[in-house]
């Protein structure tokens, strides 16, 4: 088959391996690393790639061909952990945060996620649809080109269907594909103070129907933590939520160790979020039950904590990990997935390997698009990250600074050197 365009002369291409299931453990650690690389597209999609001069049979007189000396690929980075959709910000709270304050005590407060709650229930379409997008342009910039978005600032149905809707225009109208989760049970609103076990019926009752009926969701996750929803009220969400054909995620074990992490096993969760609490029992059940754990390490560096999630150890124990931005505006006010990445080394110790199979095919089974993203097997979506960086390493060595020079999604180039192509 003769490819429309092949990419030439690579320094290296970062490829992982698809085993059919999250890369676990010490298979974390394995990746084919080709150097002087080549990578030919066909309808969007990749026919092949390669080492060296590509073959005769993938050029033909249409073919485009060009080259990449001096430069990397991988394939196209998975975002699979944000609060994306929100109305305002909360950099009022930076002062508190670092005069020490903790975050479970702003939010008893009235502060942290109510206090974006009473920002985003005052926003319109328009205005939400507007500040998405340019978090958007902002990941797509420094290589990304899948998003999972919660919603979750709303608490109430009509806030949350507009987030939910939010995200649905913009996964048509985006570059990046935007993966949605619901989460209406990421705080209890002011309304319902001390009535928890009533706004997780309300939510059962009433959304979770509305939000199956319409597809506005794949995903439902809950917030397992002290002082928001127990152990006992997680597993009941999420159980009625996976009889209705929901997707599951938790947030768990990210401030104090409360049981999520049981529920998550208990349940098989697609991925249990967070993790810095973890003990080592509770890993060693996710590890049995196969759920993936996502962490979150630009989150601890912005609450100015010490907590980074033990994901050298994860691995040890057989866990399949991924990272994520966990962008929001108020515990992780970040869109750089680069950083991320570079914490990933920095902080929890990881090589570079583990963390590109972390935010490429360990993130594809995360958000359920493991068929279609997260490596370069034939077939699959021609999405291509691209760093002005002579290896792998380079790219972490050389910190805080977005390397990205191109990005493909399905073979289009996106982004050329530092600027959309669309603008």
């Amino acid at each position: 088959m003769i490819a429309d365009l092949i990419l030439v002369h690579f320094n290296q291409i970062f490829a992982p391996h698809d085993l059919g299931h999250p890369l676990y453990g010490a298979e974390m650690r394995e990746a084919d690393i080709i150097e002087d690389g080549y990578i030919a597209i066909k309808d969007g999609k990749i026919l092949a790639i390669g080492s060296g001069q590509p073959d005769n049979e993938l050029i033909g007189p249409a073919t485009q061909i060009k080259a990449y000396n001096g430069k990397i690929a991988t394939p196209g980075i998975i975002d699979c952990h944000t609060h994306l959709v929100y109305g305002g910000s909360r950099e009022h709270e930076f002062a508190q945060k670092l005069n020490g304050v903790p975050y479970l005590e702003i939010l008893a407060q009235g502060g942290g996620i109510l206090n974006t709650v009473r920002a985003t229930r005052q926003a319109d379409f328009d205005t939400l649809y507007d500040k998405t997008k340019r978090l958007l342009d902002y990941m797509l910039l420094h290589g990304v080109t899948t998003v999972e978005a919660k919603s979750g600032y709303g608490l109430d149905w009509n806030t949350e269907y507009r987030q939910l809707e939010v995200a649905q225009a913009l996964n048509k109208d985006h570059t990046i594909d935007l993966v949605s989760t619901f989460m209406a049970a990421h705080a209890i609103p002011p309304e319902y103070q001390g009535r928890s076990k009533e706004y997780l019926d309300l939510i059962v009752n009433d959304m979770l129907p509305l939000v199956k009926g319409q597809n506005l969701a794949e995903f439902c996750d809950i917030f397992c933590e002290k002082g928001v929803f127990t152990a006992d009220e997680s597993r009941y969400l999420l159980e009625k939520a996976k009889k209705l054909g929901f997707k599951l995620r938790i947030h768990a074990d990210e401030i104090a160790s409360i049981g999520g992490v049981e529920v998550a096993a208990e349940l098989q969760t697609t991925s249990a979020e967070h993790l810095m609490m973890a003990t080592d029992q509770g890993m060693e059940e996710l590890s049995k039950a196969h759920v993936i754990g996502n962490l979150l390490p630009a989150t601890t560096f912005s609450l100015m904590e010490d907590t980074y999630a033990p994901a050298r150890k994860m691995i040890e124990k057989g866990m399949a990990i991924t990272l994520s931005t966990d962008s929001n505006p108020g515990s992780c006010p970040t869109a750089n997935m680069q950083f991320v990445m570079q914490l990933g080394c920095f902080m929890m110790h990881l090589t570079p390997i583990e963390v590109l199979n972390a935010v490429t095919i360990n993130a594809a089974y995360s958000v359920n698009r493991q068929e279609t993203v997260g490596n370069f097997d034939k077939g699959k979506e021609a999405d291509i990250s691209i760093f002005d960086a002579p290896n792998i390493d380079y790219c972490f060595y050389f910190f805080a600074t977005n390397l990205i020079h191109q990005v493909y999604k399905t073979g289009q180039l996106v982004v050329d050197q530092g600027r959309l192509t669309d603008k």
